[in-house]
C-alpha cells in the first residue's frame, strides 16, 4: 500500500486542522481517503499506557458502543488505552484512524504492527505529519497529540494518572475549543488521579455512551451503523470498496473492474437508492 500525501493548500486537507495552532503543512496517510474520515462524527479516545483492568474495560465498552453508532474512533496506536480503543473499534466496523509520531513506513511500537495492519484491512487509515523514514523522537509524541485532538469533534479520556502524557492531549483539545470528556475513576487509584483532576477543573464527566453522543450533538444515533447490501453484483462490488475505505471515483472505477458505462449507471442507482452519497470532488461514501 502506497503512502499518500495531502498538503495544507489542498482541498482535501482536513479543515479542522487548519484552525489549530501550528497546523501540519503536510499529512501523510495510508488507507481511507480524508473525505471518508471527515464524513462521519469523530471522537478521539486516549489514556494511560499502563491501563488497569478498569481502564481497559471502560475503554472497550465506550469505543465499541461509539463505533456501533457510526462514530469514527481516533487514537495514537500506543500501548494501553489507545490499543484497546483501536481493537474495539475495528471489531465493530467503520472507518477508524491512528495518528503516528513517525513515518508510516514503520509502526511504533512494533508490537502494534498487527493492530495497524488490521485497522487498514478494516478500511481505516494511518496518519502522520512526518514523511517515510522519519524515526520517532520524544517531542514528536507530544506534537502528534495536537493532531489527534484536532481531527476529533471531542476528546474522551478513559484513564490517566496525575502526570500522564494524556494531559498534553487534553490541553491541546481545550486550546482548540474541543470538548474534553472524562471517565471518573476510583479515588484511591493513582491511575485515575489525572481524570478526576480534569473533572474537578471543569471537564465533562462521562458515565455512559449517551454522555459522549450528547456532547458531540449525535445523541440521535441510537441505532448501530447499517451496512447496505447491493441489489446486484455490480452494486455490491462498489459498496464493498466503499466500506473498505476507497472513496475516489477513479479508483473505484479501476478497482471494480466495471466498464465506464456500467460503473456510471451503477453509481447513479446506488445514489438514487440512498445507499451512497457524494462527498464532492468525485469522492463517495456509504450512507
Amino acid at each position: 500500500m502506497k503512502v499518500k500525501k495531502v498538503t495544507i493548500n489542498d482541498g482535501s486537507y482536513p479543515s479542522t486542522l487548519r484552525e489549530i495552532a501550528s497546523p501540519p503543512k503536510e499529512l501523510y496517510y495510508l488507507g481511507a481517503e480524508p473525505a471518508v474520515w471527515l464524513s462521519r462524527p469523530r471522537v478521539a479516545i486516549v489514556g494511560s499506557r499502563s491501563a488497569t483492568a478498569y481502564g481497559r474495560a471502560v475503554t472497550e465498552q465506550l469505543a465499541r458502543q461509539l463505533a456501533e453508532r457510526g462514530i469514527t474512533i481516533i487514537s495514537g496506536l500506543a500501548l494501553g488505552v489507545d490499543a484497546v480503543a483501536h481493537e474495539a473499534a475495528i471489531k465493530t466496523g467503520g472507518i477508524h484512524l491512528a495518528v503516528l509520531a513517525n513515518g508510516l513506513d514503520k509502526i511504533y511500537p512494533a508490537s502494534n504492527t498487527s493492530l495497524a495492519r488490521s485497522l487498514l484491512e478494516a478500511g481505516g487509515a494511518l496518519i502522520s505529519e512526518y514523511p517515510e523514514g522519519t524515526p520517532s523522537y520524544k517531542q514528536q509524541f507530544i506534537a502528534r497529540n495536537r493532531i489527534v485532538a484536532g481531527l476529533a469533534d471531542a476528546l474522551l479520556i478513559t484513564e490517566a494518572s496525575e502526570k500522564s502524557g494524556t494531559l498534553h492531549t487534553a490541553r491541546f483539545a481545550l486550546e482548540q475549543g474541543r470538548d474534553v470528556l472524562v471517565v471518573p475513576g476510583n479515588i484511591t487509584s493513582p491511575n485515575s488521579v489525572g481524570c478526576n483532576n480534569l473533572i474537578r477543573s471543569g471537564a465533562i464527566p462521562v458515565t455512559s455512551v449517551e454522555d459522549v453522543l450528547f456532547a458531540i450533538g449525535a445523541d440521535n444515533l441510537v441505532e448501530t451503523l447499517s451496512v447496505h447490501i447491493g441489489d446486484n453484483a455490480d452494486e455490491q462490488s462498489i459498496l464493498d470498496l466503499l466500506y473498505n475505505g476507497t472513496s475516489d471515483g477513479h479508483e473505484l472505477l479501476i478497482a471494480s473492474k466495471l466498464s465506464a458505462d456500467t460503473f456510471s449507471q451503477t453509481l447513479t442507482m446506488l445514489e438514487l437508492s440512498g445507499k451512497i452519497h457524494a462527498l464532492g470532488n468525485n469522492h463517495w461514501a456509504p450512507s
